[in-house]
Parts: structure tokens; C-alpha cells; sequence
């Protein structure tokens, strides 16, 4: 069942701006069938059926609703995912299953979409990439345990525009000799170097944003990409939507990959010689963090 607002939404699209059912049911997220049923009925706003069936979610809706909501309000990094907020509801007295949740967060993100839509904060630019074109770069701070010690560690997240294959690498810091090397490794992984790099605008790579596209960029980061034979461009302030994919494949690592910390095999305690420093063990972990990491990669582009 429809709200009113997505109802209204339907039928100016359909009566005035002569829109498809095909297009109306992708932008709306509906089927074709509901679609047709409400504009040939001609009713002005749905008619709400009486309740016959209860789930075991129905008690829990409202709570549901306003995590939800809470959520929705918070960066992708703090977001809680639909199965933590599944597990939350269990330790409240929930019995149902997931599906059950999960199918009520899709109805409750179409209904906050379509209302998006109709306050004009729905509209956006589809981007289309040639072969070879573009690639799109971003950080992401995550964290493992190496050596016993819950560790903070820096992706790197390549990802190309046309294909979407991705690479991740993750080092300790996000210097300049880390930021070349992870593009090294991964142009090799591609086996060539778009035409174009999409990035934000990074302290290593941005040193003053200016007007509109203007940017003073690093002279050790144009090194770089005159090296790599590339053209550099840099997205507008607060503005991840155009370099959409390789934000989406951040928080799609990080549900994936990090969920859980994932703790790394430990030669510092195994192969530890008298005299080596606790940096040098570390390095070596780190090494063998590098290898599981990309091994999870390659897993994941087969799926």
C-alpha cells in the first residue's frame, strides 16, 4: 500500500509530464503492475485496507522506524546496518526473521525516497564512462587486530568507472610514499591506467581549494600523475555523490570485510627473533595483513 505523497507523485508524472510506467517504476521503486492499478482506478489517494494479518515485527514497528530514522541522519561511517539493527531487535524480544526486517527497511526507504522526490531533493546526474576512462580513489580508516593490538589502518580504494572493478590496499598511514604506492599496485592489478583519476580533495594531493574547480594541487601528487600519464580531477567540496561508486564500494568493504575486526595471523609472536625491534614485527604484520586483504579482494570482484 502507497502513502498519499507517492500516489501524487504517480499521477503528476503520468498525467502531466507524460511519463512512462516503465520510468515511473524506476524512479519510484514500485512495480509496473501497482502502478497501472492505481492511475486506472483514477483515485486520488489510496484507499487503506483493514488490518487482517499481525507479524511478529508489529510491535516492534515504531522502534524499527525510528532507528530507522536515526540512522538515516548519520554519516556512512556510523550507520548501523539493517542486520544490526536485526540482532538489536532480537535482544528486545523479537522472534521473527530477518527477512521480515529487512523487507520493511526497503518500504520505509522507498516511502522516504518518494517523499525526496516530491520537495525536489531527488533529482540527480546519471554518469556514463567510456572504457577506460576513469577511475575514482578514497580512503577509508578501518580497523584489524595485528599482533594482539586492535589497529587502525588506512584503505586505499581504487575503483573503475566503466567496468567497477575495484582494488583495496591498506597501509598505516596515509602519506605520500603510501598514497604512490597503492596506485602503482593497482594500475598493475588493472593492467593499464585510465584516461582520468576522480578524487576528493585530499591533503596529499590538494594543497588550497579555490574557486569553483580552481585548486593549488601538490606538486609530489602532479609528479605522480605526470608519471602515470593521467589527468587528475578533483569533485566540489561535500560533494561524495561525483565520486559516487568508490564511496559505495568504502561502505560496501566495510559491511564485507571489517564488520567484524578481523584479527591478522600474528608472526610477531611466532617468529620473533632476539633483538628485533617491535616496529620491525609490526612491518611484518602489516605484510601479512596486505596479502589477506587482498586475497579478500579478489573473493569478492569473483562474487
Amino acid at each position: 500500500m502507497i502513502d498519499v505523497a507517492t500516489l501524487s507523485v504517480i499521477r503528476r508524472w503520468a498525467l502531466r509530464e507524460h511519463l512512462s510506467i516503465r520510468e515511473i517504476a524506476r524512479r519510484t521503486g514500485l512495480s509496473r503492475n501497482t502502478i497501472r492499478k492505481y492511475l486506472r482506478s483514477d483515485v486520488v489517494q489510496p484507499r487503506v485496507a483493514q488490518r487482517t494479518l499481525s507479524t511478529k515485527l508489529d510491535p516492534f514497528a515504531s522502534k524499527l522506524s525510528g532507528w530507522l530514522r536515526t540512522e538515516a541522519n548519520r554519516s556512512r561511517k556510523q550507520r548501523r546496518t539493517i542486520k544490526q539493527m536485526f540482532l538489536d531487535l532480537q535482544a528486545l524480544g523479537y522472534t521473527g526473521s530477518y527477512s521480515r526486517v529487512a523487507a520493511f527497511a526497503r518500504v520505509w526507504k522507498a516511502q522516504c525516497h518518494a517523499a525526496e522526490q516530491t520537495t525536489g531533493r531527488g533529482v540527480f546526474v546519471p554518469l556514463v564512462f567510456g572504457d577506460g576512462e576513469a577511475f575514482q580513489f578514497d580512503w577509508s580508516e578501518d580497523w584489524a587486530v595485528i599482533a594482539g593490538v586492535r589497529t587502525k589502518l588506512q584503505v586505499a580504494h581504487f575503483k573503475l568507472s566503466h567496468s567497477r572493478a575495484f582494488y583495496l590496499r591498506a597501509y598505516p598511514l596515509q602519506t605520500h610514499e603510501m598514497l604512490f604506492d597503492a596506485h602503482n599496485h593497482a594500475f598493475a592489478v588493472f593492467g593499464g591506467i585510465p584516461r582520468r583519476g576522480i578524487y576528493d580533495n585530499m591533503r596529499t594531493a590538494v594543497d588550497r581549494v579555490g574557486r569553483g574547480k580552481l585548486r593549488e594541487v601538490n606538486a609530489r601528487f602532479s609528479a605522480m600523475a605526470s608519471h602515470f600519464l593521467f589527468e587528475a580531477q578533483f569533485c566540489n567540496p561535500a560533494s561524495g555523490w561525483e565520486k559516487g561508486q568508490v564511496e559505495k564500494n568504502v561502505r560496501d568493504a566495510r559491511h564485507r570485510i571489517w564488520q567484524s575486526v578481523p584479527a591478522f595471523p600474528t608472526l610477531a609472536a611466532t617468529q620473533r627473533v632476539a633483538g628485533a625491534t617491535v616496529s620491525a614485527a609490526l612491518a611484518r604484520d602489516c605484510a601479512w595483513a596486505v596479502t589477506w586483504l587482498t586475497r579478500r579482494c579478489v573473493a569478492a570482484r569473483a562474487l
